[in-house]
């Protein structure tokens, strides 16, 4: 009987670990190491890098599941791109997400101070099935290291795994590559030509947005150093900006065209004209510690560049939105997807409405109460975890501890969490190297489908919308977050 992943020897383990460590790190798929690993007086100028955790081998994914991941995601973008330019629909939403939540509300006054200001915007985000767990409209992480993490599996599929004592002839396993660094670059490399030529005598650039400390950095470089790989193109001056300095290296132009300029500090006799922002930060509270932060967030709004994302575009991507979209039709409440695709046929949105699971708010409405009452059973909610408007990792709260969790905050913050069925995935092995240490057994996967869309927001049409690749992260069976930035997940890659 074949088995795979296969089991390997102890010195079969000591190889491979030996193998990815160094093929790691002569190829990018690396992190800052964490405290945990090196602590910070031990590496103060921060020249050291580790390989990020990764599984020893690609796991297993149904190709059905995977090819209708694939086969929604364009669908997916145009969806969300709808719902980014419905503010009548955003406002309900931020409002139903209640006071519990001032996170989202500040970033609805942004919004409006916009918008009181006539600014007009521009935005860039028993058969086996899949089910989606999220759709992230903001700092969309590993791009980057999926992309070395195909690669990377592939080399040893064609060098290792022929030479293992339960061997994996070369050929034997379908191992799809994943495009993503190459196709998230070029979402910015056509946003950066959509914004035109520039109306400042300065030079056009991109700013990737990004937090102070960044370990996760290689990823992001990755997406940087493929935007100048172009050969019918020249190269696209990109810049980091740590979101604590917008407000003291950019400033936005004099007269009615909002151009966003950047003096470097390290270039001090040059200015750009920014293009595109790409936010790998700005994603949470803890980006926004006081009212300079939220300054920042609208200075950056108001300007004339590409944002990805825009305000409304980031809480296009709560989770409180997905709730709603997933909400099942009945006669007295149609499926609001037909009011965000109305081009779209009936088998088409029943395809998309096929990959939601089920998801219920905790306000006041019958499926409301219903959820409460799920949530606070010690029973029940073991099949079920709460989710706040948050990204990042480390903000869910699952099974057991739910109901403890609603007791403890008060009953008005309820509703800015939504309550999900637990998706019940198929059993799988695998082996995790993190931090240079082998962790064998049980894993949960997670297949995230990139794509890229951009869009008019004056005349409501897309201008670009593609498929980006793949990203599969892994985690323990026992393990409930599965952020790999946050610590809790590894990288993957997909066996079919």
């Amino acid at each position: 009987m074949w088995v795979y992943p296969p089991e390997i020897t102890p010195s079969e383990g000591e190889r491979l670990t030996e193998v990815i460590k160094d093929w790691a790190v002569a190829h990018g798929l690396t992190v800052r190491p964490p405290p945990a690993v090196i602590a910070a007086e031990a590496d103060p100028a921060g020249i050291l890098a580790t390989a990020v955790p990764v599984t020893l081998f690609p796991s297993p994914f149904p190709d059905v599941c995977f090819n209708q991941a694939v086969a929604v995601q364009k669908a997916y973008n145009e969806l969300y791109a709808a719902i980014s330019q419905d503010e009548e629909f955003l406002s309900q939403i931020v409002k139903d997400i209640g006071d519990g939540d001032n996170f989202i509300t500040e970033l609805w006054k942004v919004h409006l101070r916009v918008k009181e200001e006539g600014y007009v915007q521009d935005a860039s985000g028993s058969t086996p099935q899949v089910k989606q767990v999220e759709f992230n409209t903001i700092a969309s992480s590993f791009g980057g290291l999926s992309t070395q993490t195909s690669l990377l599996h592939n080399y040893l599929a064609a060098t290792e795994y022929p030479l293992l004592k339960n061997s994996l002839k070369r050929g034997t396993l379908r191992l799809p590559k994943s495009d993503s660094t190459a196709g998230l670059a070029a979402g910015m490399r056509q946003a950066f030509i959509e914004y035109g030529p520039p109306t400042t005598s300065h030079e056009k650039c991109i700013i990737f947005l990004v937090q102070g400390g960044e370990r996760n950095v290689f990823d992001q470089r990755h997406l940087e150093y493929e935007l100048q790989k172009s050969e019918e193109d020249p190269p696209v001056p990109v810049f980091r900006l740590p979101y604590s300095e917008i407000l003291q290296h950019t400033r936005i132009a004099d007269g009615a065209g909002r151009q966003l300029l950047y003096k470097p500090p390290q270039l001090p006799a040059r200015t750009f004209e920014v293009a595109v922002i790409y936010m790998r930060s700005g994603y949470g509270p803890s980006d926004y510690p006081d009212r300079t932060a939220w300054e920042a967030r609208y200075h950056l709004e108001r300007s004339a560049a590409i944002k990805c994302p825009t305000v409304l575009t980031q809480i296009a991507g709560t989770k409180k939105v997905q709730q709603v979209l997933a909400t099942p039709e009945t006669p007295s409440n149609p499926s609001v997807l037909g009011r965000f695709l109305p081009g779209s046929d009936a088998a088409s949105i029943s395809r998309l409405a096929g990959t939601f699971t089920n998801i219920y708010p905790l306000d006041e409405t019958e499926a409301g109460l219903q959820a409460r009452s799920i949530a606070l059973d010690a029973s029940r909610c073991q099949a079920y975890v709460l989710k706040p408007q948050r990204e990042g990792g480390g903000n869910n709260v699952y099974r057991g501890s739910i109901p403890g969790f609603l007791r403890s905050v008060p009953e008005a913050h309820w509703t800015s969490h939504i309550l999900m069925e637990l998706i019940t995935p198929p059993p799988v092995r695998n082996t995790i190297l993190r931090n240079g240490k082998l962790e064998q057994g049980g894993v949960i996967c997670e297949l995230g489908i990139y794509g890229t869309c951009i869009w008019d927001g004056q005349a409501r049409r897309i201008l670009r919308n593609e498929q980006a690749g793949y990203l599969l992260r892994t985690k323990g069976d026992k393990s409930e977050e599965g952020g790999v930035a946050a610590g809790f997940g590894c990288m993957d890659s997909v066996a079919l």
